[in-house]
C-alpha cells in the first residue's frame, strides 16, 4: 500500500508552522550565545592570555555540563512538557550568556560556560518534543530541519554582529547586548505556546491532521524503559559520533580561518556567514528530502537512511580542506560539509519520534545528547592537543571525513527496519 501523502484540504490550518518559527528563533538565539566565545576567541585570547589548551579546557567544561544536563533535561521535558521545559532552559542559558561579561579569569569562564551548557542542554530535547506534539511523522523531518536551521542563522549573525559590537564597545558589551535582546523571546513563547489540543488557533481539521498517526500505546516512559532498547542506542551512538564534529566547527572554525588565511575582522565575518548560510540550506534540504521521499510512497526507513547516506558522502571533502589554499574555495568546501552535517542531523533527530511514543522522546533525546556531549568533550581535548603539537587542522579534518558513514552504519545495524518500538 502506498504511503503517499493524501490530499490536504485548504481548510487545514497552518498554525503548527508558527510553532516552528518560535523554535527556529530560539535556536538562532541559542547559537548566537553558544558561538559568541568562539568568534571572539582570536581577539579575547590576546587580552586574556589564553593558550590553545586553556581555550580547549573552557570548551571541555561547557561540554561536560552540557552532557550531564542534557540527560536530565530530557526526562524533565517529558515530565513538565515542552512549554515549561523550554522556558526554564532558555532563562538559564540567557542569564549565563550575559554573565560572560563579568568574567575576569579562566576560572570565571569555566563557571559561566558550564552554566551556559546547563541551560542550552534543554534546547533540543524541548524543541524535538514540541515537534512530536505538533507534527505527524511525515512532516517531522522537515519541521526539524527548519527549526534546526536556526543554528546556522545564529552562526551567520554572530561573526557579523559580535566583532562590530566588540570594535564599538568592547567584547564584554557583545555578551550583554545580545543577551538582553534575546530575553524578549521568552515572553512570546509563554504567551503563544501550548499543546495543539488546547490551542485556540488550531482548527479541528488541523488537529486531526496533526494526530493522524496511530495513538501512542503508553502514557509514561522513563530512562529505565528506554535504556535497553536498540533504537535508543542507534540514536545515542549516532549523536556521540557526529555531534563532536559540529562542536569543532562552532568553536574552532573562526580560529581555522583566521590562522590559515590571516583574515581581517571584516572578511572574517563574511567568510563565516557564507559557511553557515550554505549549511542552512543543507538543514532544510535534509528534512525536505526524506519527507519528499515519504510523500512519493517510500518507507520511512528508506527515506531517512538514503538521505543520511547522501549526506555522509557529502562530508568526504573534509579530506581535502587542509590542502586548499584559496580562501573562497575553502569557504565553499567547509560550507558543503557543514550543510551535510545539518542535513544528516535533521534526519537523525527524528529517529526517537519515528520509533518511540511521544512520552519517551525527551528521555531518548536526553540520552543521545549526553553521549553527544561526551563526544564533544573528547573532541575539545583532542583538538587542543593536536593544535598544540601538530600545529594544524589536517588530522582533525581527516577524522571528520569518515565519521558520518560510520554513524549511518551504526544506525542501520541497530535499527535495520526502523519499526516502532513494541514494548517499553
Amino acid at each position: 500500500m502506498s504511503t503517499a501523502e493524501p490530499h490536504v484540504s485548504p481548510k487545514v490550518g497552518r498554525y503548527r508552522w508558527v510553532i516552528v518559527s518560535l523554535l527556529f528563533t530560539a535556536v538562532v538565539i541559542n547559537y548566537v550565545d553558544r558561538q559568541m566565545l568562539g568568534v571572539l576567541k582570536p581577539f579575547m585570547s590576546k587580552e586574556l592570555g589564553w593558550s590553545e589548551t586553556d581555550y580547549a579546557d573552557i570548551v571541555f567544561w561547557f561540554q561536560a555540563a552540557y552532557a550531564i544536563a542534557y540527560l536530565l533535561f530530557g526526562a524533565f521535558v517529558d515530565k513538565v512538557g515542552a512549554k515549561v521545559g523550554y522556558g526554564v532552559a532558555f532563562v538559564i542559558w540567557q542569564l549565563a550568556h550575559i554573565a560572560h561579561a563579568g568574567a575576569r579569569d579562566l576560572g570565571h569562564f569555566f563557571l559561566v560556560r558550564m552554566a551556559l551548557g546547563v541551560g542550552e542542554a534543554g534546547n533540543f530535547p524541548a524543541g524535538v518534543k514540541a515537534v512530536t506534539e505538533w507534527f505527524p511523522k511525515k512532516e517531522r523531518a522537515l519541521a526539524t530541519g527548519i527549526f534546526n536551521a536556526g543554528s546556522n542563522i545564529g552562526a551567520i549573525i554572530t561573526p557579523i554582529l559580535a566583532p562590530a559590537i566588540m570594535m564599538a564597545f568592547g567584547w564584554r558589551a557583545a555578551f550583554i547586548i545580545t543577551g538582553v535582546i534575546g530575553l524578549f523571546w521568552i515572553i512570546a513563547w509563554m504567551v503563544m505556546y501550548r499543546s495543539p489540543e488546547q490551542h485556540p488557533k488550531v482548527s479541528p481539521e488541523e488537529l486531526a491532521y496533526i494526530q493522524q498517526d496511530p495513538p501512542d500505546p503508553v502514557a509514561k516512559v522513563g530512562w529505565l524503559s528506554v535504556l535497553p532498547q536498540r533504537e535508543t542506542w542507534a540514536y545515542a551512538l549516532g549523536k556521540f559520533l557526529i555531534d563532536p564534529v559540529w562542536w569543532m566547527l562552532l568553536f574552532w572554525l573562526p580560529d581555522y580561518f583566521k590562522k590559515t588565511f590571516s583574515l581581517d575582522i571584516a572578511t572574517f565575518g563574511l567568510v563565516l556567514a557564507i559557511v553557515y548560510l550554505i549549511s542552512d540550506v543543507g538543514s532544510v534540504f535534509g528534512g525536505w528530502m526524506s519527507s519528499q521521499l515519504m510523500r512519493q510512497g517510500r518507507s520511512l526507513n528508506f527515506a531517512r537512511k538514503i538521505t543520511m547516506l547522501v549526506c555522509a558522502l557529502a562530508t568526504l571533502p573534509y579530506l581535502f580542506i587542509n590542502q586548499v589554499h584559496d580562501l573562497w574555495l575553502a569557504t565553499l568546501l567547509v560550507g558543503l560539509v557543514a550543510a551535510a552535517h545539518q542535513a544528516f542531523s535533521a534526519n537523525l533527530y527524528t529517529l526517537p519520534g519515528d520509533v518511540f511514543p511521544r512520552a519517551a522522546v525527551g528521555s531518548v533525546i536526553g540520552i543521545g545528547g549526553m553521549l553527544g556531549g561526551v563526544g564533544g568533550m573528547i573532541m575539545a581535548k583532542s583538538v587542543g592537543q593536536v593544535l598544540e603539537t601538530a600545529g594544524g587542522y589536517g588530522p582533525i579534518f581527516a577524522v571528520c571525513a569518515g565519521i558520518y558513514l560510520l554513524a549511518l552504519a551504526v544506525v542501520h545495524v541497530l535499527t535495520p527496519k526502523m519499526d516502532p518500538v513494541a514494548k517499553l
